[in-house]
């Protein structure tokens, strides 16, 4: 006989936070947003703690490399998009992994014996005035000298003249060398008034540029998710079927922590992908799993190793299972749910395993609402698609600027990897939409509103950090009269701002 939930299931939206007690000492800026990501055992810290609780989603019009940067320099951090081949997914963490807090490998690079016409053709190609001369062309190449948009007039000089005739020779480059502190770095680009300053190895090999420009943009943004040795950190998804080609290939790459990207998580499927990565690798590689919604499914992943686990199923704005499945649960309820479950397990065991909400979140104050029943990090894709920092483009529909965004599971993506079904080859229908979102501008700016609600939410419940306010945070249903109720009304507005999220 089926199973039935005699109780309703509820989104963010039917719910509302109870004012608490605020002290003096309740105010934003002494709010603390850091989060677990990866599990930890009882009396030890997380291997990769967020500087704040978002994380970019697994998606083609969401994750790519501008976004990964963008969201770790906030202290948030991205999955780059495994609906792409092996081979490309790779080159994009790496990619991402190649920049180092202040330091940037160079990718505009040149031979000597190349001309003013290459010059061009590469500054049009990376819109970088600074390239690096090399051996070999090769961004790791030794390095012969630097060309500067101040070393060549391409009116007064012809395509054809070699690039060893004008470029600012070694001997005469100021330079640091591989292992200088980016403080170093910076006393010595004042010291000579230098836009970029070249690193290089002692045996002469390109390492990268520190610019001027780059070390002030570092230090405007203290809360950058950086590894050990300065560099983002960045997550990749992966799938169920050639996980044991893609696994390698990112963590050869750099990948700090990867995610199975699943239309569902309570599976075989995730339990032998997850099994032949503890077998290779041990704990040693950081995965997280999903979806689930309920206890069984949390009980089951972290059983079966997962690091962290997703929660919610069908509640993304381009994400139409429940419509044409008719599997799901409200997304309140299931992070309620899972997040006792978590509770649970860590009492039993020991090992705390973070949960990520996934889906749901239509306005700003669901985020608060997700963190306080129990979300440790939330997992947004509508959200960050209308940012500057997405891969998709951006259009002008009737004088309005709009981004596409397109789920996963939409014939556009064709993404069907992420869905379990025994070697299948294609869906014969689709759980994704193909849809725009309304073009905001760039993360930084959209992203410091969003978390400046969020902290000032959390101090008017008495909470300084998640932790707390988990602990101290009193939900109360509410009514569709009083949802009404809680909007402008009864008046006639001068202006609205659209608050939606995702």
């Amino acid at each position: 006989m089926a199973t039935y939930y005699d109780k309703a299931s509820h989104t963010f939206s039917e719910y509302l936070l109870v004012p608490g007690y605020s002290s003096a000492e309740c105010i934003p800026s002494n709010v603390d947003l850091k989060t677990p990501l990866v599990k930890f055992r009882r009396g030890e810290k997380s291997a990769i703690t967020l500087n704040i609780p978002l994380v970019s989603a697994l998606m083609q019009s969401v994750s790519g490399e501008k976004m990964a940067e963008a969201l770790a320099r906030e202290g948030g951090l991205s999955f780059i998009y495994c609906s792409q081949s092996v081979e490309e997914e790779a080159a994009m963490v790496a990619r991402v992994k190649a920049f180092k807090a202040g330091f940037v490998s160079s990718d505009a690079n040149i031979r000597p014996d190349q001309t003013m016409a290459d010059v061009q053709a590469l500054k049009a190609q990376t819109g970088h005035s600074t390239i690096a001369v090399t051996d070999d062309g090769s961004p790791n190449g030794r390095l012969l000298g630097v060309v500067t948009s101040r070393d060549y007039r391409p009116s007064r000089m012809e395509p054809t003249v070699r690039v060893s005739t004008f470029m600012t020779p070694f001997e005469r480059l100021i330079y640091g060398r591989d292992g200088i502190t980016l403080s170093e770095a910076n006393d010595i680009i004042w010291e000579h008034k230098l836009n970029a300053l070249p690193i290089i190895d002692a045996k002469g090999n390109m390492r990268g540029f520190v610019f001027r420009k780059d070390y002030d943009s570092h230090k405007e943004n203290p809360h950058e998710l950086l590894d050990k040795s300065k560099r983002y950190v960045v997550g990749a998804g992966i799938n169920t079927r050639d996980y044991e080609k893609r696994v390698p290939a990112l963590v050869e790459a750099g990948a700090d922590v990867l995610c199975i990207d699943s239309s569902e998580g309570f599976t075989e499927w995730q339990q032998r992908t997850l099994g032949w990565i503890r077998s290779a690798y041990g704990d040693s590689v950081k995965v997280g799993a999903g979806n689930v919604v309920d206890r069984d499914g949390f009980r089951f992943l972290a059983e079966c190793g997962a690091d962290f686990v997703k929660v919610g199923i069908g509640g993304g704005s381009i994400c139409i299972t429940r419509e044409t499945k008719g599997i799901g649960r409200g997304q309140a309820t299931a992070v309620i749910e899972v997040a006792k479950a978590r509770n649970e397990y860590f009492e039993e065991t020991g090992i705390y395993i973070p949960i990520c909400s996934d889906g749901g979140l239509v306005h700003d104050y669901h985020m608060t609402l997700a963190l306080a029943m129990g979300a440790d990090f939330l997992m947004l894709g509508r959200y960050f698609a209308r940012f500057d920092e997405s891969p998709s483009q951006k259009v002008n529909i009737n004088g309005n600027y709009l981004k596409e965004y397109w789920g996963e599971g939409s014939p556009r993506a064709r993404n069907w990897q992420r869905y379990d079904m025994g070697g299948s080859d294609k869906l014969s229908f689709a759980e994704g939409v193909d849809s725009y979102v309304p073009y905001a501008g760039s993360l930084k700016d959209n992203m410091g509103l969003s978390l400046a609600k969020v902290r000032s939410t959390m101090c008017n419940c008495g909470a300084v950090s998640i932790r707390e306010l988990q602990e101290k945070a009193r939900l109360t249903l509410v009514s569709s009269t009083s949802i009404v109720e809680g909007g402008a009304h009864d008046v006639i507005l001068k202006d609205t701002h659209n608050t939606q999220i995702k």
